[in-house]
């Protein structure tokens, strides 16, 4: 264990190093919040993998593939899908637009401030999708060190935070990259060959396991499309998603940089599955399937080995962590926080402030980590409130030029409302949730804009102006 807990110390010193770094680049707003907008394909490509493969991703992939077999890949395979519709469809439009948050774009496409509503949605999810990935890492640090969950929940947040708050997205973009990398190695090309070697191959594991581990739909149609409205329409709309596009160098980058990210994603689904798969025929009485990562690490994987994997999990949720942190705090400090006190600062003091929200933001995120249990109802409770109050006002503006200011508004109170009210009566886990939310604001937005004056045809040709890339200023805060 001395030569695994080796690795992981020199890992996690690396990240704070490189938090460092990025503190000497980021001092400007753009380039603390959107690395300067100077990010090449290979990066891009990189850094998107790294942020939307995270804990759940991981931990709860392959805690999926334990309890359900290879149906179990359909939660990664429905946000590999998201990316890649996002890139293929939108992210040239997201990218001309220079802006720093989804409410901006709103702003801009239906004139007038919607910020209040849809800032305050944004930052819900943002934070618990940062929830999330602190709550996965108890399961690395049990193994690695003994410790208990809301230890490692500290170690790890307090890693994260800081090289957050010292560089923001340089720091996020740097330690993304070496993420990505450590991510990829120590899941696809060492723990995968692993397990699978270890369970006898598919002939092994076919004899220990019950046939409907091999049945692609074995986890249940209506969890299936539910994962795919959740997950692949939420990465269309995520805040932490489009402050990775908004950093892209160019609108090229955004879409084939994005399209080599979804179908990286696609393979790190089916990666996860067959491990859960692997540690299922071998150890078939786990307490619990999020037991199921570390398991693996800890007995298939010799001294070594073993802790670069188990750094590789601590980069998929680290990069996720980061990335939602920096999203909440920069609509926090862009979205709500100016429009509470009717300030507008200048550049520097927004570094400074966006470094604030930072802070204060990660603590809360740590402390609500050790509240809250279980990774996949955490990331399940911020897509339905992302896909159920701002889906439909978001994908609207961009296909309906009808859609409006106050029909925007009314779908989102009345979505966000409507997923709160139905996971406190039916759980948090129901698949019902987001079928009520986004029906309740596909019908407000469509209503309410039909029974209202459509939006000023000034506010429609500056929109067209920005998403074909005729205005190169950034929209300010």
């Amino acid at each position: 264990m001395a030569l695994d807990n080796a690795v992981i110390v020199a890992y996690l010193l690396g990240m704070v190093a490189m938090g460092w770094w990025g503190m000497r680049r980021a001092t400007t707003k753009s380039e603390y919040l959107v690395a300067g907008r100077r990010l090449g394909g290979p990066m891009y490509s990189g850094t998107m993998s790294a942020i939307v493969l995270g804990g759940a991703s991981t931990v709860g992939g392959v805690g999926l593939g334990y309890k359900f077999g290879i149906s179990g890949a359909w939660l990664v395979l429905a946000i590999g899908l998201g990316i890649l519709l996002l890139s293929a469809a939108y992210a040239r439009r997201i990218q001309r637009l220079k802006v720093y948050t989804v409410s901006d774009m709103l702003d801009i496409r239906y004139g007038g401030s919607s910020a209040s509503v849809s800032g305050v949605v944004m930052w819900g999810y943002a934070l618990m999708l940062t929830v999330t990935s602190l709550g996965a890492s108890s399961t690395i640090f049990k193994v690695l060190f003994g410790f208990d969950r809301w230890s490692s929940i500290l170690l790890a947040g307090g890693i994260v935070v800081l090289y957050s708050v010292l560089g923001g997205m340089w720091s996020i973009s740097m330690t993304d990259i070496v993420q990505f990398v450590v991510k990829t190695v120590g899941i696809l090309f060492l723990l995968l060959p692993f397990a699978l070697i270890k369970a006898g191959g598919f002939d092994g594991m076919r004899e220990r396991l019950d046939a409907s581990f091999f049945d692609f739909t074995a986890i249940g149609g209506d969890t299936i499309v539910t994962y795919l409205v959740i997950y692949t329409l939420g990465l269309l709309i995520g805040q932490d998603i489009w402050q990775r596009v908004f950093t892209a160098r160019s609108s090229s980058v955004a879409t084939w940089g994005g399209i080599t990210s979804g179908l990286y994603c696609v393979i790190y689904a089916f990666a996860g599955a067959l491990i859960g798969m692997a540690t299922k025929a071998l150890y078939p009485n786990l307490p619990s399937r999020d037991d199921a990562f570390a398991t693996a690490v800890e007995n298939l994987l010799p001294m070594g080995v073993r802790g670069l994997v188990l750094a590789a999990a601590l980069a998929a949720l680290m990069s996720t962590s980061s990335g939602a942190l920096i999203a909440s705090s920069t609509v926090a400090a862009n979205d709500i926080w100016p429009r509470l006190t009717r300030r507008v600062s200048d550049t520097k003091e927004d570094v400074h402030a966006n470094r604030i929200f930072t802070l204060v933001l990660g603590v809360a995120a740590i402390v609500l980590a050790i509240l809250i249990e279980g990774v996949i109802a955490a990331l399940t409770v911020a897509y339905n409130l992302l896909v159920g109050g701002l889906l439909v006002a978001i994908v609207g503006g961009l296909i309906w030029k009808r859609g409006n200011r106050q029909g925007a508004l009314a779908s989102m109170v009345t979505g966000a409302i409507t997923v709160v009210i139905v996971m406190f009566t039916a759980g948090l886990e129901a698949n019902e949730v987001i079928y009520y939310g986004l029906g309740v604001s596909l019908v407000s937005y469509v209503v309410v804009s039909l029974l209202t004056p459509p939006t000023d045809k000034a506010v429609l040709d500056h929109w067209n102006r920005r998403v074909n890339g005729e205005v190169k200023e950034e929209v300010p805060a």
